[in-house]
């Protein structure tokens, strides 16, 4: 789960512009990115007004020889939440709930907490945390991860800040169960995705799904297969649905269509506005780029990143969909995302170096080598070591030991919630980088304890 607004600001860049359909330069344009990121298949789409345009790159997974087609499933990740944002939408046309219903009228065990809104949800602002979102919660079913969450509490008070977290659409989902009478799945399914005649996409149940392409995650400046992405019914009102570009294409043609459907032209007008004041750059279910005039949501899961986009006023909208997740700062797919929907909409697009990313990974890369040399090196001065003594030798003895535990606090405990994820989180994504991570702290804790060893072991100088 990425920042949303992150990719607010980067289209920021975009400008009205003649809408583009695939082309010689669009060709050439994912025939290099797939090359250098190591994505294996994309798929993509473009609506304009009536018109739906769709095609597809690549193979559904490395090493195999099937194609990756405009009906190719691929997990949509954070995307899905505009689903439960529709659905609860349609539930409050239906009178079923408000807007501004606290969540607490629908899950009682919410009755201890500070009221929260059904709004607050929608938009981020109830204070729940990402880390919160991101924690640990397979194996639950919605209700229960209601109840955990309403025994935890927000990390601060609600509506006094914005904070993305995919506890608020587990709660939702929660609460279009309770309200509905239907399982989550059902209730999407039966209502949005068949009406809108989505019949590749379904909802993750935790079981295999005919058609879905294969995940690939990050691994030492590529990618390898990832096999283990069914879901789970927890994460499927914030990340769960799964979907091809054609599907996606009929989507974002009913959210442009400025018609009375699966909803009111107004609810689908309300849902790209500001839910708050509170809430400027996120509507109900959609990140919003006011000045540009665009709405648009990114999703990763393990294995997949996705894009779609809305721009309401031209009745325009583009969805990239990815087989790969992007590396830190190498193997990224950013580029493929952003420059795709770049080139949809008329704009050129340059990708930037990345070298933030890429120095992290260089450094935590390089840095078990260098403890390895050191420990090296220590066995070749062992007779200075050996030499050491008074309170100034003592204190050059043991504190790169102690610094080795502040190193493995830094590294395993404090960087991965920098990513907004615990640990394990962050090794769903990042496994290569958390391996990385185990190195450094093993490696300088060899050094350390082999410094030590060797100070008060053999002869003495």
């Amino acid at each position: 789960m990425r920042h949303i607004l992150i990719a607010v600001l980067v289209l920021l860049a975009l400008a009205t512009s003649a809408f583009v359909q695939t082309s010689d330069d669009l060709d050439a344009f994912i025939a290099r990115h797939m090359a250098s990121s190591g994505a294996p298949g994309l798929a993509y789409a473009f609506v304009d007004g009536e018109s739906l345009v769709s095609d597809a790159s690549g193979v559904m997974r490395s090493g195999e020889n099937a194609p990756v087609t405009p009906h190719t499933l691929f997990r949509i990740g954070s995307v899905t939440k505009s689903f439960t944002a529709l659905a609860i939408v349609q539930l409050a046309e239906a009178g079923q709930l408000t807007l501004d219903d606290e969540v607490a009228s629908h899950l009682p065990v919410f009755e201890t907490q500070a009221p929260i809104t059904l709004r607050q949800l929608l938009s981020h602002t109830s204070g729940y945390s990402t880390v919160q979102g991101n924690a640990a919660a397979s194996g639950l079913t919605l209700s229960e991860r209601g109840a955990q969450l309403a025994h935890d509490g927000p990390a601060q008070a609600p509506g006094t800040g914005w904070a993305y977290s995919n506890a608020n659409y587990q709660m939702l989902g929660a609460v279009i169960e309770a309200v509905s009478g239907q399982t989550y799945p059902d209730y999407v399914e039966s209502n949005i995705l068949r009406p809108a005649g989505m019949h590749d996409s379904h909802v993750l149940k935790g079981e295999p799904v005919e058609g879905l392409a294969t995940g690939h995650r990050p691994w030492m400046f590529g990618h390898r297969p990832y096999d283990a992405h069914w879901g789970d019914r927890v994460h499927a009102p914030s990340g769960g649905i799964v979907s091809s570009a054609a599907d996606m294409a009929l989507y974002l043609s009913l959210m442009l269509n400025g018609e009375d459907d699966l909803v009111s032209a107004a609810s689908k007008a309300e849902m790209v506005r500001p839910a708050s004041e509170g809430s400027p750059y996120y509507g109900l279910g959609w990140a919003l780029d006011p000045e540009g005039g665009y709405a648009l949501h990114t999703g990763l899961t393990p294995g997949f990143e996705t894009i779609a986009l809305l721009e309401p006023a031209q009745q325009r909208g583009v969805v990239v969909l990815i087989n790969a997740s992007g590396g830190m700062g190498f193997g990224g797919v950013q580029p493929l995302l952003f420059g795709i929907t770049n080139l949809a909409l008329g704009e050129p697009y340059e990708a930037g170096a990345g070298w933030g990313a890429r120095s992290l990974y260089l450094l935590v890369l390089l840095m078990p080598l260098v403890y390895l040399a050191a420990s090296v090196s220590a066995w070749v001065l062992r007779d200075g070591l050996r030499a050491k003594s008074g309170i100034a030798g003592i204190f050059s003895l043991w504190f790169p030991l102690v610094m080795s535990g502040v190193l493995a606090v830094v590294l395993l405990g404090l960087l991965p919630r920098l990513f907004g994820t615990t640990l394990g989180g962050l090794a769903l994504y990042q496994p290569d980088f958390v391996l990385l991570l185990y190195a450094c702290v093993i490696t300088s804790a060899i050094w350390a304890v082999l410094r030590l060893m060797i100070a008060h072991t053999g002869p003495r100088a």
